[in-house]
């Protein structure tokens, strides 16, 4: 179908300003633009409180900003990572995002502010991304949570991130997630997809602009083949938790985003993939500025209700408590 007449707008009046595109700016520059968007994003949704915290990571503190619906918990939790092509962004760039989220679902949401590339290259911001969840999972009865209802998301990279999360926790027996959530996720670093070409230029997301993002988060080849940095490259994709994947028709993302939802099907995963027509890149935090934004939010908060209204496996605390015995008595090096 054709862009959406909102977008239309939106885009032409990108144009018509002259607006520069990632890839034609400095990293700095880059970020100064991201931060004087926060006109895209709608207004800021009441929550019950909204408080930042911290969780020890890899290098040190990772910043958090914690979420709580009005009512009685203890709530579900919602781990989300920020887009931004691990270059930009930060807990402000998506306040409103968590905030709908938040009430769409009922649920405490934890955003995290991930250590940013090129400053910090792969795999930094996969490692902060699975500790502060890890953090979260050992904490949630203090955050007001519920351990045995967390989940993770995020957008554009912070998928990417929430899907690697889900593969490291598999993989390094941590925390059970019940669902994770991706929203125009990045997973390859091929750039060579039908979507990716037909949707090179004029989408507000270019293709020029991923091999600028790319660039900067890794170092060589090898990083670009980690599963940790592209999941669509894992070689078994067999017992991650289920999956809601949405792209957007005109994204050059879209094609490896549908392909990994593929894939975690094929792998036994349940994996609802929903295409947003008429959409681009981004359409999910540009509540300001088109209708569609509004009606995914909507989608999402009903598809999580759900997900966490469903019985935990009967023995997750169970396991998440024997591990953390395991931790408390094991005997030093």
């Amino acid at each position: 179908m054709p862009l959406d007449p909102q977008l239309q707008a939106f885009l032409d009046q990108i144009q018509a300003l002259g607006a520069p595109t990632f890839e034609t700016l400095s990293v700095a520059e880059a970020r100064l633009a991201s931060a004087t968007m926060g006109d895209l994003h709608g207004m800021l949704e009441p929550v019950d409180s909204v408080d930042n915290l911290a969780a020890p990571g890899p290098a040190g503190q990772i910043p958090l900003r914690l979420y709580t619906p009005e009512g009685d918990g203890p709530f579900p939790v919602l781990v989300y990572f920020h887009g931004g092509g691990w270059v930009v962004g930060d807990l402000e760039s998506h306040d409103a995002v968590c905030r709908g989220l938040t009430n769409a679902a009922n649920c405490l949401v934890v955003a995290v502010d991930y250590r940013l590339a090129p400053e910090h290259k792969f795999p930094a911001a996969a490692e902060d991304a699975y500790a502060a969840t890890e953090w979260v999972a050992e904490h949630a009865a203090q955050l007001g949570g519920d351990a045995d209802r967390i989940a993770v998301a995020g957008d554009s990279a912070g998928g990417n991130l929430a899907a690697v999360v889900a593969l490291m926790a598999r993989d390094r027996s941590g925390p059970r997630l019940v669902y994770q959530l991706l929203i125009y996720p990045v997973t390859d670093s091929s750039l060579d997809t039908p979507s990716c070409h037909d949707n090179a230029q004029g989408y507000f997301l270019t293709l020029e602009g991923m091999r600028w993002f790319w660039n900067h988060y890794v170092r060589d080849e090898a990083d670009r083949a980690n599963p940790y940095a592209a999941p669509l490259r894992a070689e078994d994709l067999h017992g991650l938790p289920p999956a809601l994947l949405i792209t957007a028709e005109f994204d050059p993302l879209r094609d490896e985003g549908e392909a990994y939802g593929a894939r975690l099907r094929a792998a036994g995963v349940p994996a609802d993939l929903q295409r947003y027509d008429g959409m681009i890149h981004g359409f999910f935090s540009m509540a300001a500025v088109v209708d569609q934004a509004k009606v995914a939010m909507a989608q999402i908060g009903t598809k999580l209700r759900t997900v966490f209204a469903a019985p935990p496996p009967a023995n997750a605390g169970q396991a998440g408590t024997l591990k953390r015995l395991l931790r408390t008595f094991r005997p030093p090096r």
